[in-house]
């Protein structure tokens, strides 16, 4: 792959769903489908949105290592990145990705408690596309 960085990032900003996994109590992995990432800084960092009383944060919280997995169903491709999950609760992070129309989630608006901000951050990549898989260090 050429340029990782234009290749799936292009794949990932025309996805309509996006995969995290986190660790539970027991070691196992669990995964959940999300809308795609609020923002996102090149294959690196990722901001999604979700509630605080969630399984999940709390799963983030005892373990932040995470997975997040975007396919592309029509070209048969995909991309796996693994790194860590960051539960962020702070104003400044909320208001960062907070859109219009989020009260209808969190009805107290960016303040509201059971709203916060998923970061993760990747550490490694692995690209499946011709039916042939790519892992890569992500810097």
């Amino acid at each position: 792959m050429k340029d990782p960085v234009k290749t799936i990032g292009n794949l990932i900003d025309k996805q309509s769903v996006s995969f995290i996994s986190s660790v539970d109590e027991s070691g196992c992995p669990n995964t959940k489908a999300m809308l795609p990432p609020r923002k996102r800084e090149g294959i690196k960092v990722f901001y999604f949105t979700t509630n605080t009383s969630s399984m999940r944060v709390g799963q983030y919280k005892n373990n932040p290592q995470a997975c997040i997995y975007f396919c592309d169903k029509r070209f048969f491709r995909g991309i796996m990145l693994t790194g860590t999950m960051e539960v962020l609760e702070d104003r400044e992070h909320k208001e960062l990705i907070w859109q219009e129309g989020d009260t209808m989630y969190y009805s107290k608006g960016v303040t509201d408690p059971d709203y916060c901000v998923l970061r993760f951050t990747a550490r490694q990549g692995r690209y499946y596309s011709n039916f042939s898989s790519e892992t890569f260090e992500i810097e």
